[in-house]
């Protein structure tokens, strides 16, 4: 059995860690870290875990843990993992890290948009994008990887095709993103209270959200030149789920049989990718609470532009399914391991 270690465990993302290692038959939590409730049963931080979990909550102590087990999940806010990790630790086991301490290659970039110090540069290029789907070789040779965003893995992997193929003009890609409350995390926020949220729909992170640069970066890539966006994320009064509608220029007049073919070309043979039928265009209900990412584009001649869509469960495919993704590739166990999770409905 492989051992893991999870420090973050009652954050969102760190609670659906717990909630799909439970079920995969090759992992054994041995450690639930949470600064917040040590010592405090985790069953009584999530009740929803009474007698499925019967172990206490621990501190986020990595140089201990490290001597433990074989894998750590950092469900921790930026920075975390970045102040606490070390040449000795990553010599002890592998790390995934859901946080954006990694998944920007460029540290200046990095600290710029998180207005925080870079404080382990040195591994930056060592860590693996954990973008499976695109790095699926590399992953399974890392012992740190970053796992991305959840905003980014639906922009990119909805664009990524095109993008790879030259199709689309990158400098005039637009992305139109909505996400449910628990993008936002766990803590106490006004903006996202149950009055402030319900019956209501925002914009924030207005030409200056975080995720920006990791999408840049990776659609740069992808397509081979610097790349600028419009990216503009949205809340929305649900709990899961992200919906990313984006726009870009074709470079030249396409047929919905010849992008169609494309999107076949990289995602027919992937698990969690599912290219929807034509005139089927994707919704978050399809894919809440698993890891499948759903897809669909339409062709606009009249403006010669593309639209493309995706959607994802941003605590799953976009966070801690993704994490069980990438630690199944690194282990050399079956990708889809403790992921064969039918979509909720309604």
């Amino acid at each position: 059995m492989i051992k893991a270690g999870i420090i973050g465990a009652t954050g969102y993302a760190g609670g659906e860690l717990v909630r799909i290692l439970t079920g995969h038959k090759e992992v054994e939590i041995v450690w639930y870290g949470s600064r917040s409730y040590i010592d405090q049963n985790y069953a009584d931080v999530y009740r929803n875990m009474f007698e499925i979990v019967d172990a206490k909550c621990l501190d986020d102590n990595m140089e201990e843990l490290a001597k433990k087990v074989d894998v750590i999940f950092t469900a921790t806010p930026q920075g975390f993992c970045a102040s606490m990790l070390s040449e000795e630790i990553l010599s002890q086991t592998k790390i995934i890290d859901l946080s954006a301490d990694y998944r920007i290659k460029d540290v200046s970039t990095y600290e710029k948009w998180y207005k925080i110090k870079h404080n382990s540069p040195q591994f930056i290029e060592e860590a693996v994008y954990g973008l499976c789907e695109i790095n699926r070789e590399d992953v399974k040779n890392a012992r740190l990887v970053a796992n991305p965003g959840c905003y980014t893995t639906c922009s990119i992997l909805t664009a990524y095709p095109l993008a790879k193929e030259g199709l689309i003009d990158m400098n005039t890609l637009i992305i139109d993103a909505k996400s449910g409350t628990s993008g936002a995390g766990r803590g106490t926020k006004l903006p996202n209270l149950f009055c402030e949220v319900n019956e209501n729909m925002k914009a924030y992170g207005v030409a200056e959200h975080r995720h920006t640069p990791e999408i840049e970066e990776q659609l740069g890539y992808a397509s081979n030149e610097k790349v600028y966006i419009n990216f503009t994320p949205h809340l929305v009064p649900m709990n899961r789920g992200i919906l990313a509608t984006e726009y870009a220029s074709l470079k030249k007049d396409v047929t919905y049989e010849e992008v169609k073919a494309i999107y076949d070309k990289y995602y027919k043979e992937e698990k969690f990718v599912r290219v929807l039928p034509e005139g089927v265009y994707p919704e978050t209900k399809w894919v809440e609470g698993s890891n499948y990412v759903d897809i669909n584009f339409k062709i606009d001649p009249r403006t010669n532009r593309v639209i493309m869509m995706g959607a994802i469960d941003n605590l799953v495919k976009g966070a801690a399914g993704q994490a069980v993704q990438n630690m199944n590739l690194m282990f050399g166990l079956k990708e889809s391991e403790g992921l064969e999770l039918v979509p909720m409905f309604p």
